[in-house]
């Protein structure tokens, strides 16, 4: 194959003035022709990537977000197009947003289109390339970027747009917002860090409960007196003592993270992320947690190979600090047929979140874990204020059996959801959930005996209480079955639209019927049923008509972001009174592609593109008002058509999102 010219490199600029702080370009293209035979050629699209930003395959299902496109405009009878390539593949993900296998890339991706030349006149090559970047928070609206390239090797000139009057208005309005563009710029990426933030802190005090629950199990707990005793023994002084049971401590708490570590470095944060929405693997990892919670009912017993035990052991009668070092690495082996599949649960709990959360899991394990070693080390005065072990502690093993059970089928349903079989769809995950819980319940009142039990004469107190609230959440569940939303179980069963009755049983869809009050003129039903304009003109009209601010959602079909804010703010019934009652909410799709009419296609004055989709022309909008181009987007305006609040964009703090609308109520009553 033989590179005719690279012709020109494309460096997108999304604008032709100064709107940087919130117009973001994070995929760049470079457009080349590569010469086969005389006749046979290819456009090579390369898109380079920005960190954290992804690119969509050209290959996506129906109903998924906006794929990727390379096109050429030349007519038939100059040239014949053949099919288009992906380089390297596109990495595929479960997106429950969209509920389908999604294919992506990330950092850059090649597309190649062979054609063949069919008329010896042709000399160029005209085309364009259409695409959708999103990241974790926001999406950008389809872009299109055109080109023009020479067979022979000779750029073409691309036309450029003369400065008018109206750009350089637009100029000059969009220098006075910069500063409240950065500080918006500069809330979101806050915002984002506050998130990771949290969810890094869920995973530790996560973790940090699991090692407890470890401790209390029949592996670990009776190892706490043989420990003491040991350090109480082999220390010659109190002080020795104290030293001693703090690097026990340390040693324990290396030893997982190192764990953790050594997880992260194999996978990478990014391939961990994936691995968790992987069909495959989640479909081992929920064998893997029903055979562990088998054991943990007493079938049979999990432990690592001797011969590991046995060097480990021999590495503790070194003594000194090594000794103790293999110490905790002996304690860590023997109880893993306890801690593994806690150890596993939080690992692959982590994984979902990426990042550095692997490592912070196995600190907040190995921290409740190694902490009531080294205090009883330190003071072994305290060993008479613990329980003596017995029969509670294989009662707590045959607990932890049980939600280690219920937590498979999570991960089942992750797999039968990306293959679409509609085995475990809501309802039925639901039952089965009732089903283990209730199990549970009846095992803790006593009624269900286990080969590990104790005989028990008598129902203690706090086993009863427990059972209690078991039997209660396992009520609380129930009308999951119709169609109730239970939301403290929100997350792990699949989402309504994935179950026999996607509106509950006997239900219709919003708006289908069934005494649901009908919409006004050019209304339709929004995101959560909602009702919506599409049309920002008709939608302002409507708002002075009935007195109420208007609602701006700037939003797309593929838009996942855009979903989980409808699904996790929009939802809370709060909000949507308030959207519905207060508000004329007006959702404008930037990646709607219906073709304009041509009377109405313009070229934008600010971007210099062509304005050719209803997508197009609320993008435009976006851009031109309020100088951002990411969605979800919320802004409130008054009658006079200016923000009454300061906008907003994908957070989901519910409270929050209350308190923006309250003020811009009231900001609006003042009007």
């Amino acid at each position: 194959m033989r590179k005719v010219s690279l012709v020109f490199l494309f460096t997108v600029f999304f604008s032709t003035i100064a709107l940087n702080a919130q117009i973001l370009e994070p995929v760049k293209w470079a457009f080349s022709i590569n010469q086969i035979s005389e006749t046979e050629f290819e456009i090579v699209a390369d898109a380079t990537i920005d960190e954290n930003w992804h690119l969509y395959s050209s290959n996506i299902p129906e109903g998924g977000p906006i794929p990727t496109s390379l096109v050429l405009l030349n007519p038939d009878d100059q040239l014949e197009i053949g099919s288009l390539k992906e380089r390297p593949e596109p990495d595929i993900q479960f997106d429950s947003t969209f509920d389908m296998e999604l294919g992506w890339f990330a950092e850059s991706a090649r597309l190649v289109l062979p054609f063949v030349v069919k008329n010896a006149g042709v000399s160029v090559v005209e085309g364009y390339v259409e695409f959708m970047a999103c990241d974790d928070e926001q999406c950008l609206p389809p872009d299109r970027i055109d080109f023009s390239l020479s067979l022979n090797g000779e750029t073409v000139p691309q036309k450029t747009l003369e400065t008018t009057e109206e750009s350089i208005a637009v100029d000059e309005a969009t220098n006075t917002v910069q500063t409240d563009s950065v500080e918006n710029s500069t809330e979101d990426t806050k915002a984002s860090s506050d998130s990771e933030s949290q969810s890094h802190w869920t995973i530790f005090w996560l973790s940090f409960l699991g090692g407890f629950a470890a401790l209390l199990t029949p592996c670990v707990f009776p190892m706490i007196p043989m420990t003491v005793s040991f350090f109480t023994k082999q220390s010659k002084t109190k002080a020795m003592g104290f030293r001693n049971a703090i690097f026990y401590g340390i040693s324990i708490i290396v030893i997982y993270v190192i764990l953790g570590t050594v997880v992260t470095a194999l996978f990478g944060a990014d391939a961990l992320n994936a691995l968790s929405t992987n069909p495959w693997f989640n479909l081992f990892f929920a064998a893997l947690l029903i055979v562990f919670a088998i054991s943990f009912f007493g079938a049979f017993e999990i432990v690592l190979p001797n011969s590991w035990v046995s060097a480990a052991d021999k590495g503790a009668d070194k003594g000194g600090l090594i000794g103790i070092f293999f110490m905790a690495f002996t304690l860590a082996l023997v109880s893993f047929s306890c801690t593994g599949p806690i150890v596993g649960t939080l690992i692959v709990q982590a994984a979902s979140v990426g990042g550095m959360a692997p490592v912070i899991g196995m600190l907040g394990f190995s921290l409740a874990l190694a902490l009531p070693f080294a205090l009883f080390a330190a003071f072994p005065g305290w060993l008479n204020s613990l329980p003596k072990s017995g029969g509670w502690l294989n009662s707590v093993k045959v607990v932890l059996g049980f939600l280690e059970l219920a937590f498979a089928f999570k991960f089942l349903s992750i797999t039968d959801m990306v293959w679409g079989l509609h085995v475990l769809e809501r309802e039925v995950f639901i039952a089965i959930w009732i089903a283990i819980f209730g199990a549970l319940g009846f095992y803790l009142m006593g009624k269900i005996r286990l080969p590990h039990d104790s005989p028990m004469d008598h129902l203690p107190v706090s086993r009863m209480m427990l059972g209690l609230v078991v039997f209660a959440f396992t009520i609380y569940m129930i009308p999951g079955l119709w169609g109730a939303p239970v939301k403290l179980i929100s997350g792990f069963p699949p989402p309504n639209n994935y179950a026999e009755s996607p509106y509950g049983v006997g239900n219709r869809a919003p708006g289908s019927g069934g005494g649901t009050a009908p919409l006004g003129e050019d209304m339709h039903l929004g995101p959560q049923g909602i009702p919506a304009f599409d049309d920002y003109q008709k939608a302002l009209e409507y708002a002075k008509m009935v007195d109420k601010p208007l609602l701006l959602d700037f939003t797309g079909k593929g838009c996942t972001n855009c979903r989980k804010m409808e699904d996790a703010v929009w939802s809370k019934p709060a909000v949507k009174d308030m959207i519905s009652n207060d508000f004329v909410l007006t959702s404008l799709y930037v990646d709607f592609r219906e073709e304009l009419p041509e009377e109405e296609q313009y070229v934008s004055p600010v971007t210099g593109k062509k304005i050719r989709t209803v997508g197009n022309k609320w993008s435009d909008f976006q851009i031109s008002r309020f100088q951002r181009n990411s969605q979800p987007h919320y802004v409130i305006l008054g009658h006079d058509e200016e923000p009454l609040m300061d906008e907003r964009g994908y957070n989901t703090d519910v409270q929050a999102y209350i308190d923006w609308l309250k003020a811009g109520l009231k900001e609006f009553e003042k009007q």
